[in-house]
């Protein structure tokens, strides 16, 4: 029979454990941004008192998928359980599946951690609410995703790193894909209800987001690395107050976007650096009937003081615009010497997507070599999908409002191109000390476009 003492111990180890965390009320930081457009305040969650949860002490080890996946997911749990804390990754290399966010949960890498996340699509499975291509459907989850979450954060020194071996060769894009996306298509375009949309199959080879927020709000992304992605890398989807700084993006792979807002609100892109396989900023908004039905435009977004070393835009606008793009403003960014780019801003739709454009500020750029354009603008833009589908409902898109100022370049084929639609011309375009040294084709390409100026020194 075992001596009461020891019961006694066991019941207090059981309470201390127990009583280890105990209820913590999360802070908030209020962010006001001047913009040249009203802006209400961003509200982000503040964690620096909050408790720590180490993924050590829940069993991870650092090279045991398995183990990590579970520890990290626990610790996230207890997290939010007790209504906010801080998750730490130590330094070393974790190898995890997916990573599922809940609600006043901060994620934070230690300098020298990295979290390697796994290319076997296996590991994000079961499929989630998410999106491609700016329709709805059930995909594999993003490597890290947060749905319906508030108060939630990415912070620290650490980097972030898909394994891309399998990833890469869903690059291609071959018939039985192309007939996924057909088949999406065609659900979308005649509502059929999102849980029909079944996207995983051994052929569709839908490639995840890294990072997705998806119908969340309040949210800090800030000072960690992301290397590599299976497609879009940073991805805020339907959702409101949004900080992303001093966040490095190496992503150089198909459709590796930096950062992709999509009918989302109150953001804030600042301090970052972007080595992209294509856009820096692609400012989204849905596509075709599943955007006029959710109606969630996006707008108050600002992105400053950051550089791009590659990609195809430094902003690009489209071509999933139907839900509506308005307030955007670009300031205080540099484009570095060997960059690849085909604009500075490129704003692309065409008949099939409806929405509007309107309220694009773009501000004290300089750039080297571009290799299209400062400024491209362009309605019938319908890449693959031109011939793969047939226009199911014919909408166009009003663009208005655009202003560019205080931008250089040195050489470029043409200043602008913007071609409208006789129906719908583009309106209210103004160029101010907007500066190509050597033009190599012809400075203005325009068609169907009202009031546009252009001042120069």
């Amino acid at each position: 029979m075992k001596h009461p003492i020891f019961f006694l111990l066991t019941f207090l180890t059981i309470v201390n454990i127990s009583c280890k965390k105990e209820k913590y009320t999360l802070l908030n930081e209020k962010i006001q941004v001047d913009a040249p457009f009203k802006m209400p305040p961003i509200i982000i969650p503040d964690f620096k008192l909050a408790p720590t949860f180490i993924i050590t002490d829940f069993g991870a080890i650092t090279d045991d998928k398995e183990k990590n996946s579970i520890a990290i997911e626990k610790a996230i749990h207890e997290a939010n359980k007790i209504g906010g804390g801080t998750v730490i990754i130590p330094e070393g290399e974790w190898v995890t599946k997916k990573i599922h966010f809940k609600s006043n949960v901060n994620l934070h890498l230690k300098k020298g951690a990295i979290l390697l996340f796994s290319e076997n699509p296996e590991d994000y499975l079961p499929a989630v609410h998410t999106t491609w291509e700016g329709m709805e459907c059930y995909n594999y989850s993003p490597l890290i995703y947060a749905y319906k979450c508030k108060n939630i954060a990415i912070t620290g020194e650490g980097k972030l790193k898909a394994k891309m071996e399998i990833w890469k060769k869903w690059f291609a894009r071959p018939k039985p894909h192309m007939e996924s996306l057909k088949r999406l298509y065609t659900m979308a375009s005649y509502n059929k209800p999102v849980e029909e949309r079944q996207m995983v199959n051994d052929s569709a080879h839908f490639r995840p987001q890294f990072i997705q927020f998806n119908r969340s709000e309040h949210i800090l992304l800030e000072g960690v690395s992301i290397e590599n992605s299976p497609f879009w890398t940073i991805h805020p989807y339907l959702s409101k107050d949004v900080v992303i700084r001093n966040v490095n993006v190496f992503a150089k792979g198909h459709n590796n976007d930096g950062v992709d807002p999509e009918m989302s609100q109150n953001i804030l892109i600042e301090n970052c650096v972007f080595d992209q396989g294509d856009d820096a900023i692609a400012v989204k908004s849905g596509r075709n009937q599943d955007a006029w039905k959710l109606n969630t435009p996006s707008k108050n977004i600002v992105m400053r003081n950051c550089t791009m070393i590659n990609g195809h835009q430094l902003l690009a606008i489209g071509s999933e615009l139907s839900g509506g793009i308005e307030n955007v403003w670009v300031e205080n960014c540099t484009v570095e010497a060997n960059a690849k780019m085909f604009h500075l801003v490129f704003i692309k739709t065409n008949e099939r997507r409806g929405g509007y454009v309107k309220n694009i500020y773009v501000e004290n750029i300089t750039s080297k070599t571009i290799e299209k354009g400062v400024l491209g603008i362009e309605t019938d833009v319908l890449y693959q999908w031109r011939d793969l589908v047939p226009t199911i409902e014919r909408k166009l898109t009003p663009i208005e409002n655009i202003y560019l100022t205080k931008i250089t370049t040195s050489k470029a084929r043409y200043l602008s191109k913007i071609i409208g639609q006789t129906e719908l011309p583009i309106k209210n375009v103004n160029l101010d000390n907007v500066v190509v040294d050597s033009i190599l084709e012809q400075k203005h390409i325009h068609e169907n476009v009202l009031n546009f100026k252009e001042l120069s020194k």
